[in-house]
């Protein structure tokens, strides 16, 4: 992305921006010149009060580089959140162009043992949060005729993974999500994105080596982000897996034309599964959205059940 010039200089809201992928998010974005609303709630210390303010560390961090941004300290689960940090962003600057949704909890534990309480409050911060957040947002952005947002996503909720029930729920609701919102918002200028990073930080230390951590710093994630924000871009409706300076695209396929439910249904299954059976899977089929794979369906469907009552 080209750095921004004086006189067009675009605003961005980045939750979680205190620390970590945010943090380089935010960092990175001020340096192409954007101005940058800085989001990362305040913490308590084992004594109660308030923790220093990351996010006026990141602020002050922008500020000494030469760049533009304020602290915002809403919860993204708070009621008014996202209205809020609109209400900043334009207050300070006047407009608001891009939102980048990064705010998010990890899991800790299988399904066997995770308590209700706890799934529900993963799926509350990762999903409610940000769909909270966004709302109003993406409210002012459709009346004004443009935007761009990005909600953070995981492999996990691509393709699931053991002990990450509610995580990779959480993140795979924000899929469907944002693949929604941006049909919904293409038409008025909106475009949603979904990025799916892989980076050293604090919610993943435990789970790397050390040459991991070195491979896969999360400034390598930010130029990404960077480019599916920026104001000219195209991008729309995607999912974008990225990390160690690589990025590919990830999304929702249906496999083959199909086949009949009959008497050989049992077998059908376990080959299209690839159970037991090494063999190339039929290619993939994507579409745009639920209506275009529906019509699609139809019509494999008719073409197959009529070919086999011609007994081809």
């Amino acid at each position: 992305m080209v750095k921004a010039s004086d006189g067009s200089r675009p605003v961005v809201i980045v939750t979680g921006a205190g620390t970590g992928l945010g943090r380089a998010y935010a960092s990175h974005l001020a340096a192409l010149g954007w101005r940058v609303v800085v989001n990362n709630r305040l913490r308590l210390g084992a004594d109660g009060a308030p923790l220093p303010s990351a996010a006026e560390a990141v602020a002050a961090a922008i500020g000494a580089a030469g760049g533009e941004a304020i602290a915002q300290h809403d919860d993204v689960c708070a009621d008014g959140a996202g209205q809020r940090m609109l209400e900043a962003a334009l207050g300070r600057w006047g407009r608001i162009d891009a939102l980048v949704n990064n705010a998010g909890v990890d899991q800790h534990a299988p399904f066997h043992h995770i308590a209700l309480e706890d799934f529900r409050r993963i799926m509350a911060v990762n999903f409610d949060g940000t769909v909270a957040v966004t709302q109003p947002i993406y409210r002012h952005m459709r009346a004004q005729g443009h935007g761009r947002i990005v909600v953070s996503v995981s492999s996990a909720g691509l393709h699931g993974l053991h002990g990450l029930t509610a995580y990779a729920a959480s993140k795979g609701a924000l899929l469907a999500f944002m693949r929604s919102l941006a049909a919904e918002g293409a038409p008025r200028g909106v475009h949603c994105s979904a990025i799916a990073p892989y980076a050293a930080t604090r919610m993943t230390d435990r789970h790397l080596t050390d040459a991991l951590r070195s491979a896969m710093p999360a400034d390598s994630v930010a130029p990404v982000v960077a480019e599916l924000v920026a104001p000219t871009s195209r991008l729309n409706g995607q999912a974008w897996v990225a990390g160690a300076g690589w990025v590919r695209r990830a999304s929702a396929v249906e496999w083959g034309e199909g086949f009949a439910v009959d008497s050989g249904l049992a077998k059908k299954l376990e080959g299209a599964a690839g159970v037991g059976m090494p063999v190339a899977p039929p290619p993939p089929r994507e579409f745009p959205d639920s209506l275009a794979a529906h019509q699609d369906f139809l019509a494999s469907a008719q073409q197959g059940l009529h070919a086999a009552r011609r007994g081809e």
